[in-house]
């Protein structure tokens, strides 16, 4: 399972690491909002990665409290942690994620991330140093998700602290969400992008049709927001910034699904629904 607190690049080291795009990555807290499985098969063995909203301290109601409880009760039957900090150093919310996982009793792997980022390579050595005196990790690999920096090395380590098993999922298999799923992901991911300085928290995705075609896929989807305000502001003036979600989406939906996608979306209101917990329910944030 792959622990951190927000905005340390969980979901992009995991995308690369499976070597698909499994889970959505924007520089936001609480893009990730769900228990996510990525898959990744070897001829000498499968890590079966575990993507969950970052772990931050403090008790939270509504959608926070929620991504905190899924976050927590999946760290119930992992055999092994990767935390990953940032090659900028350790922060509070860092050493509560590490609090948290040296309770879990197993082992830890740390993965010290965005090193491609570092002015001064030097830094790198002091981090390492500290780090060995906080806990006793398993192993510890700088890396880059966005070059791909050591992520060979990350995943032998991975690999050999493992404990043998049998294969969990068949040779192929990436996720083990679906597409209608994966399809608001998708789309969810350009509204973060888009309006994340405006409306960091208050969308939801739910998607109301998919229907392949030869040669095609039809989708319609709904985003729903908490305000009459803010729908206008995720159409914007005379519908372009709805329209620009739409071509971003559309785009990667196409290469995803491998066809031409036509997709077709609305925007609601459901009042104040990250603090409902029918709300919650309904767009898909149960306890998973």
């Amino acid at each position: 399972m792959l622990v951190g607190r927000p905005n340390v690049g969980k979901s992009t080291l995991l995308n690369v690491l499976v070597r698909s795009k499994v889970s959505i990555a924007a520089r936001r807290p609480q893009t990730t909002r769900h228990r996510i499985l990525g898959i990744r098969s070897r001829p000498d063995g499968q890590i079966v990665f575990v993507d969950t909203p970052g772990l931050s301290g403090g008790r939270a109601r509504g959608l926070p409290g929620k991504l905190g409880r899924v976050t927590r009760a999946s760290l119930e039957g992992v055999d092994l942690l990767l935390l990953v900090i940032t090659a900028s150093g350790w922060t509070a919310e860092d050493e509560h994620v590490l609090g948290v996982a040296a309770g879990v009793g197993v082992p830890i792997v740390l993965a010290i991330n965005m090193v491609d980022r570092l002015t001064d390579p030097t830094r790198l050595l002091p981090l390492i140093d500290e780090s060995q005196g906080r806990a006793a990790f398993a192993a510890i690999v700088p890396v880059s998700a966005m070059t791909g920096h050591n992520l060979d090395a990350l995943e032998q380590e991975l690999l050999t602290l493992l404990p043998p098993g049998p294969r969990m999922f068949p040779e192929g298999q990436l996720t083990d969400r679906d597409e209608r799923f994966r399809a608001s992901e998708l789309i969810r991911e350009k509204i973060v992008t888009q309006l994340g300085d405006e409306l960091p928290y208050v969308t939801a995705v739910t998607i109301e049709s998919l229907e392949r075609e030869a040669g095609s896929a039809r989708i319609g989807a709904v985003i729903w927001v908490e305000k009459g305000t803010q729908k206008g502001i995720v159409i914007g003036r005379g519908g372009q910034r709805l329209k620009r979600i739409g071509q971003e989406a559309r785009a990667d939906l196409e290469a995803w699904l491998g066809t031409r996608v036509h997709l077709d979306l609305w925007v609601k209101v459901r009042e104040n629904w990250t603090g409902s917990e029918a709300a919650l329910q309904a767009f898909g944030y149960g306890e998973e």
